[in-house]
């Protein structure tokens, strides 16, 4: 799955309408976005096709909206974006049952919340994992040895460096919503 990113190596992700503008001019050809009001996601991701882009849409993020499995299947089948992005294993699920792009978020706050993401990693096997906060090379590159699934590093990324880092630890691409690192 890792080619589905078209070696896209960063993922400019938005918050808000104007930064949706902004990477609808760019050369992206995929975004993150961090939520909204469900009402408006249609439209969203409607606008970001019709500009050749895809999104990939952070389900835990998204207002008016429980996050579980029927939350996804609406999702999938009437927001169409790319792909989902969660923390919730059932998400993921029902999102592969899907045909979309499944991204498996997690938060790796200690080793015993590292080593319960494996048994998750596991049973769901995701796309995608992204890994946060992405500033820890030595625990991208763990989780993509042991995983065998490609890594998107995410949090905490503020410099070109911190980018490079997570590149050459093997991460296939970085999240941000900082402008400044949608030119890296």
């Amino acid at each position: 799955m890792s080619l589905l990113l078209n070696g896209q190596n960063v993922l400019p992700a938005v918050h808000k309408l104007k930064d949706v503008e902004a990477v609808l001019a760019s050369p992206f050809s995929y975004m993150v976005l961090l939520g909204g009001h469900l009402g408006q996601l249609k439209n969203i991701v409607d606008l970001a096709g019709g500009h050749g882009k895809k999104v990939l849409l952070h389900a835990d993020l998204i207002d008016g909206l429980k996050n579980d499995e029927y939350a996804a299947e609406f999702l999938c089948q009437s927001i169409r974006p790319a792909g989902i992005i969660s923390t919730r294993a059932s998400v993921i699920g029902r999102t592969k049952q899907n045909g979309l792009i499944a991204i498996q978020r997690l938060f790796l706050i200690d080793s015993d919340a590292l080593e319960r993401s494996y048994t998750v990693l596991d049973k769901n096997r995701p796309d995608y994992i992204e890994v946060l906060p992405g500033v820890i090379p030595d625990i991208i590159r763990e989780v993509k040895e042991r995983s065998g699934i490609p890594i998107i590093a995410g949090g905490l990324i503020r410099t070109q460096d911190h980018v490079r880092q997570a590149l050459d630890a093997g991460a296939s691409a970085i999240t941000t919503s900082r402008k400044d690192l949608w030119k890296f």
